[in-house]
């Protein structure tokens, strides 16, 4: 399981602004590891976030004016989806796209119905499907915001992965918050009694975030680690890390563990 930040794949201070060099290269790297079987998932960055955020989608259907504004973060999406899954196939890749909002309703923002069948055929027939954060239905609050870090978790626990790999915009987990904090150091390893006295001392992101930033990645990650699937946080912006991580070689980041 490959999870690819929104920081990584999009300019997060500049709205519908593309990596287009980082999207290549990971690309070219997620091939050359010859990861398989390997479900990927990306976040929404400078593409889903402002809008989200503007139509107020994680606070469920309120007005009419909403409508629109679901149509726009979900097509954001798409737009974003369909230049990873192009340079994906570029580099010699079976990779398909699946949206979220046709196979996955939410409760209150949680996910509560999802039908896998899709994917389960598409990874069985070989192919490399790739999800995203999604603006998705909500089966009490009309509709509701699934970020990428939710849907890659679920997804572990689902088809029982190796591992998760996390690819963010910094090398890991630090004592604080390493863009702001000079002084914070970098969390090797760690284990989920250990996250949890930490969660409160890292910050969120500081772009248009509506889906928890850092804090919020830890927390949906809980769930995977409690099933023994050990989630390894790499920054994803410097070359090589993503072919290490999923070739299993020594990388540097954060390794979160059971216990």
């Amino acid at each position: 399981m490959l999870k690819l930040g929104g920081s990584v794949i999009t300019i997060k201070n500049r709205a519908f602004t593309p990596n287009r060099e980082a999207i290549t290269r990971l690309a070219g790297e997620i091939s050359d590891s010859k990861a398989s079987p390997l479900i990927i998932v990306h976040g929404g960055g400078s593409y889903g976030h402002p809008l989200a955020a503007k139509y107020r989608i994680a606070e469920g259907f309120r007005e009419n004016r909403q409508l629109i504004g679901f149509s726009k973060t979900h097509n954001a999406m798409q737009s974003l989806n369909i230049l990873v899954v192009e340079a994906l196939i570029e580099h010699g890749l079976p990779a398909i796209s699946i949206a979220p909002s046709s196979c996955i309703v939410t409760k209150r923002g949680r996910i509560e119905r999802f039908d896998a069948e899709v994917l389960s055929r598409s990874l069985k027939l070989g192919f490399v499907p790739v999800l995203y954060g999604d603006a998705v239905f909500d089966c009490e609050t009309g509709f509701s915001i699934l970020s990428g870090d939710q849907l890659a978790s679920a997804l572990a626990i689902m088809f029982n992965a190796e591992k998760v790999i996390m690819g963010v915009d910094v090398d890991g987990l630090y004592t604080a918050d390493p863009k702001i904090d000079f002084s914070a150091e970098l969390i090797e390893r760690i284990s989920l009694s250990e996250l949890e006295k930490l969660t409160n001392k890292i910050g969120g992101s500081r772009a248009t975030d509506v889906t928890g930033g850092m804090v919020g990645k830890i927390f949906e990650m809980a769930s995977s680690v409690a099933s023994d699937i050990d989630v390894v946080i790499v920054n994803a912006l410097k070359p090589g890390n993503i072919y290490k991580a999923l070739r299993g070689e020594k990388v540097r980041g954060t390794r979160i563990v059971k216990g």
